[in-house]
């Protein structure tokens, strides 16, 4: 079983618009709604390549509920949220039709209060007996502490599970000295851990504050990884046009999925990038194209870097 944690959940819903218009209205064409938060994105692409997966974090209030339902009907998902008096919060994603582009609004998350916090520290152990991998994903909301993560990556290495760590800023600095086995950031994520803007040697960097291995995120550039066994860049085979919202998220449950299965850093790192790249090619946010991905996977090109001097 994979395990993916979500402290910061929410409810996605896109809007479709033929033209957005700042000071304007608009008569949206098409909504869609799924549970979201970067763990449960991770785990519904798991899910679909066909792997055991378990969701935790928090959840709350009514939009929790319909969050909840439709995890219900996912298949492969095992749902473990833990409930606060809080609600959950909805993220808003609006495409632009006639570009492409896509506008966010993102709210800040339920409070969780300290016997809620405790809670699920509790529950993450538990759940942690039974998992082959964990992945710590996305925003902390108020109320738990900055260096949760940290916690959160050392409760896991206790248990032997290796760990994947995808957050920003002071969440990440902390939690990168706790040593995960890998994280996953951008590159602006990545210069602002380590202040270089160079990404081979601030990947390099990263390992050197504490992370095993670092796999950097560089849009439409692909993934530059650097790890004890190696440095490798992937790049897709061509340039995908369409939605990126996900593309990340789908790129960790690559990277996990080839942890699992015990793939050559390599072949882990093609499938993340394919993954990524049909989940851009999607007409759904945070979806993949399957079509895309299997035509992709053969094609996207992986090759060894130098050391950076």
């Amino acid at each position: 079983m994979i395990l993916t944690v979500t402290l910061n959940t929410a409810l996605d819903i896109t809007y479709r618009v033929r033209a957005l218009k700042p000071h304007a209205s608009h008569r949206v064409s098409e909504v869609t709604e799924r549970p979201g938060g970067k763990g449960l994105n991770v785990a519904r692409v798991l899910a679909a390549l066909g792997h055991e997966v378990t969701v935790t974090g928090f959840t709350g209030g009514a939009t929790g509920r319909v969050l909840q339902d439709h995890l219900t009907a996912t298949p492969g998902i095992v749902d473990a949220l833990l409930p606060v008096a809080g609600a959950t919060r909805r993220t808003i994603a609006v495409v632009d039709e006639q570009t492409g582009d896509t506008t966010q609004l993102n709210e800040p998350g339920p409070a969780v209060a300290p016997p809620e916090w405790s809670a699920f520290q509790e529950a993450y152990e538990d759940l942690l007996a039974s998992a082959d991998a964990v992945a710590l994903c996305g925003s902390l909301p108020p109320g738990v502490p900055v260096g949760a993560y940290a916690g959160l990556v050392r409760t896991a290495r206790a248990a032997g599970v290796p760990v994947l760590l995808d957050t920003s800023g002071e969440p990440l600095r902390r939690g990168v000295a706790a040593r995960p086995d890998i994280i996953k950031p951008n590159a602006e994520e990545l210069a602002e851990l380590t202040g270089s803007h160079e990404p081979l040697r601030a990947t390099q960097d990263a390992r050197r504050r504490g992370a095993r291995a670092v796999v950097a995120s560089l849009g439409t550039d692909g993934l530059l990884a650097t790890a004890p066994e190696g440095r490798w860049r992937a790049v897709p085979p061509t340039r995908v046009h369409g939605n990126p919202t996900g593309a990340g998220d789908s790129a960790v449950a690559g990277l996990l999925s080839g942890l699992v299965e015990h793939l050559p850093w390599p072949d882990r790192l093609a499938r993340a990038v394919a993954l990524s790249a049909a989940t851009v090619a999607a007409p759904v946010a945070g979806e993949f194209d399957r079509g895309a991905y299997e035509e992709l996977l053969g094609r996207v090109a992986v090759t060894g870097v130098a050391h950076a001097a």
